[in-house]
Order: C-alpha cells, then structure tokens, then sequence
C-alpha cells in the first residue's frame, strides 16, 4: 500500500459532484487495420506502465490518516475502456457534444479513478479517443496519463502480450487503522495535520495546495486585489459545453518572429483577442482599462534540479482586454510573462518533449493540479499550454491527427482554456459551463478569427 500525499488527498477532498476536476483529452486519429480492437488490446497492453491505473482509493476508517492506494480486486479493463459512437454524419459537433457530456459525469471514487472512450462513426473512417483522468493520479511524469503511453513515434511498435496481473487483496480496516497509528507513532505531529486536511478544513486545504503548488503566492502583487467581475465568473452548473479550435504553428512563430515575445506569448495574446472580443458580442462594457485575469500554469526549474518540467507553478496574469491594438497587446503579455523567469526558469518546449516524448497529457494535468487551489476572487480562467513533438505519432499504427486537451473547470468558474502544439499545428479545448458560457464555441471562432488578423500585421 502506498499513502496519497496531502496534496493528492486535497484533490479528492475539494472535488463536488457538480464539478469534477478530472482532466480529459481528445484523439482524433486515423483508420486502423485493427478497428477498436486494436485500440482497446493496445491498452490493455499498455496498462503495466502505468500500475496505479489498477489500483483505487481506499479511505482509512475515521480519517485517521489520508487514503491509500490499493490493487482493485474487481478491476475490469472493459468497464475502463469504453466503446460509443457517434450518428451519421459523424461531425465535429456531434463529436463534440459527446465529449461534453463525457467530461460533466465524476469519475467513480469505488474503481481506479480514469475512464477512455474509443468513439466511432466520424468521417473517412477516422476514430476519436477521449481520456479522462483524476490529477490525483498525476503526481509527475513517474505516473503519467493514461493518454501519454498510447502513442508511439512509429506505426510499426512493438505491441506486447497483456500481462496476467494478479492483485494483492485489499487491506482490512484494522489494517489500515493500525499502518495509520504506526505512522503516528512515528511522526506525531501528521495526527493535527491529518485531521485537518481530511474532514474540518477544506479552505486551509486550498491554501496548503496553492502553496505546494508553488505559484500563485508569487504573484502576490496581483493576488492582493480580487479578480476583475466577468461574466467568465458566473455560478457554474454540473454540465459542460466542449469547443475546439485549430492553428497553424508556422502562422503563429511568423507572429512572434515579426512582433518579439515568444510562441507562449502570442498564444495568450489570441486568446485576449478573442476575449474581448467575446465580451463585447455579450454587449459587455470593455473600455482601455478592462482585464481578465488568467491563471497561467509553466513547467518550471529552479536551479539545482536534475530533472527539468517536473514542477509545475502558476502565474496570474491579467490579460488587457480592454486594449484595442493586437501589437500593443502581445508586447504589455510579453512584459507581463518575463516575469516568470524572475522566479524560476520556464522549461523550454525541446527540453519538455525530450523528457517523455509526448508530454502534453500529463503536463496539462499537472496544470490543473497546480491551479486546484485558488480561488475565482485570484483568477477568471485558467489557459494551460504544453507544447507537443512536431513529428507525427501512433496509436495501433494509426497516426494521430488531433489532440484537443479539456482542462477542468476550477471552482466558481465558467472557462478553462487548454493549448497544445503537434505536428506543425496548435489545437486549443475550451471547457465551460454549460449554463454561464453556453456560446463557448462562439468564442473558439473568435480565436481562428483573432490569430488570422495577427497574421495579417505580420505581412
């Protein structure tokens, strides 16, 4: 048995049923010889990388101390790998619409805390699959998402024979009472701080996870006044609404290449752009001092650390809505991100691919770990973005298209932008409220819109 640390417990503690933090992602790939067989034996194949994939949450009798892992004696890869399709015509938004109702339902707290759909019926044979898992599980890339070791650099590997796996039987209470007095033999002081974090005090929680996660506290400065009032801040409801956008990397670095910053940088700039100009078609009042405030989640070094992207530290960021020039607004978010580095060294994106291959998964749920803890008085979204290879890669030997990352949505707030980079080019996933931001896909528009008109300043 291995104990959850304190702050993969405040996950599990701080999640509502009307608001799971699972992070989810969207593979578009093309035909496979093999089908959804293929996919589903790919796997099953693939589940001895990833051990904790097979175990689940056993909570310690009177919250003596925080849950264990254990082997899940009825663990069943079919209940986890799920099969759906979606109706003629099979188009984008039908595929969608799927999505969005597989990302509201909570993950079940009884079985391993992940679930994957292999989606059939989309256009030229093509099959989508959609990932869902608890950052609970994602504690660094020793244990990765469940969507990072599906895909290989070749549509040529090797696919070994699932392993016969035997669990070890579950703990008794007494058990898991008696590692827990043990424990407290040992170090005394964890009985106070266990309690606390298990039962009475969810906000000290929060505020312990802001701090292990390392970033928010640095941007203190803008944490001492509350987040500007934005209909992003609506009273969110258990339903979500997915849309996706899509952009050529090479329009994107012509931008930065023309008007400095970096590809991070313009990114954030499109999606200001289009912000603002969302607000305005909601009749919203923006004027030159207007802002929205983003929590901006960077893979991060200190100097001294062996092994660079593993940490993760958030950074708020106001975004300047109000300002009307796209130029004017990637140079104040260009000023705006050099702080990061004043505070730890930003990983690169070659550094971040060369650490796992493809990252983006993990990382983006590492992001969302990295956010959980604040509250919509610090920020009005979230915009995680984790470059990706630029090589085409494989799952069953059927290339991957598209990867749509869908970051959950933190309390109190109606929109969660993810962001990553593959194969020559950027895919955004906006999640969001259903109820408070239900024309989401207005502004996934707005975003194609906004990079093209940067293009066109770039000449």
């Amino acid at each position: 048995m291995e104990r959850l640390t304190t702050l993969d417990a405040s996950f599990l503690y701080l999640e509502k049923p009307d608001n799971p933090m699972h992070v989810a992602g969207v593979l578009v790939l093309e035909p496979s010889t093999g089908g959804l067989d293929a996919l589903a034996s790919l796997v099953e194949a693939r589940l001895p990388l990833v051990p904790r994939y097979r175990q689940r949450v056993l909570e310690v009798p009177g919250h003596l101390a925080n849950p264990v892992w254990a082997d899940d004696p009825d663990f069943d890869v079919e209940y986890h790998v799920r099969r759906s399709a979606v109706p003629r015509p099979g188009t984008q938004a039908q595929l969608l619409d799927l999505v969005s109702r597989v990302v509201a339902r909570p993950l079940d707290r009884n079985r391993p805390l992940w679930e994957l759909y292999l989606v059939e019926g989309l256009p030229e044979g093509r099959v989508a699959v959609i990932t869902k898992t608890h950052p609970a599980l994602v504690d660094g890339l020793g244990t990765v998402d469940i969507g990072q070791v599906l895909l290989d650099d070749s549509p040529d590997a090797f696919l070994p024979e699932p392993e016969h796996w035997r669990p070890r039987p579950l703990p008794g209470a007494l058990r898991l009472v008696g590692q827990a007095v043990e424990e407290y033999v040992q170090r005394p002081s964890a009985v106070v701080q266990t309690a606390r974090h298990a039962v009475t005090d969810a906000r000290a929680t929060g505020a312990r996870l802001t701090s292990a996660a390392g970033g928010a506290v640095r941007a203190a400065r803008s944490a001492l006044f509350p987040a500007p009032h934005s209909p992003l801040n609506a009273v969110s409801g258990s339903q979500r609404r997915v849309a996706v956008a899509r952009a050529e990397l090479d329009d994107v670095k012509r931008v930065r290449k023309a008007h400095g910053g970096t590809v991070n940088d313009v990114l954030l700039t499109v999606v200001t752009g289009a912000l603002r100009d969302w607000l305005l078609s909601r009749g919203q009042a923006v004027v030159g001092s207007t802002s929205v405030r983003a929590l901006v989640p960077v893979s991060v070094q200190d100097e001294g650390e062996e092994v660079p992207g593993t940490r993760v530290s958030s950074y708020l960021v106001d975004l300047p809505v109000g300002e009307p020039n796209p130029r004017v607004r990637l140079a104040r978010l260009s000023f705006a991100m050099r702080g990061v580095s004043q505070h730890g060294r930003s990983v690169g994106a070659d550094t971040l691919i060369a650490l796992t291959g493809f990252a983006p998964p993990t990382l983006h749920a590492l992001g969302a770990r990295a956010a959980r803890g604040l509250s919509r008085r610090m920020a009005n979204l979230v915009v995680t973005n984790v470059p990706g290879p630029q090589v085409p890669l494989y799952a069953a030997g059927a290339r991957m298209l598209e990867v749509f990352p869908v970051v959950p949505l933190a309390p109190g707030q109606g929109l969660s932008v993810g962001i990553t980079s593959y194969d020559g080019r950027v895919f955004f996933g906006l999640n969001a409220d259903r109820d408070g931001v239900g024309d989401v896909d207005v502004l996934a528009d707005l975003i194609e819109q906004e990079l093209a008109g940067l293009v066109e300043t770039a000449g």
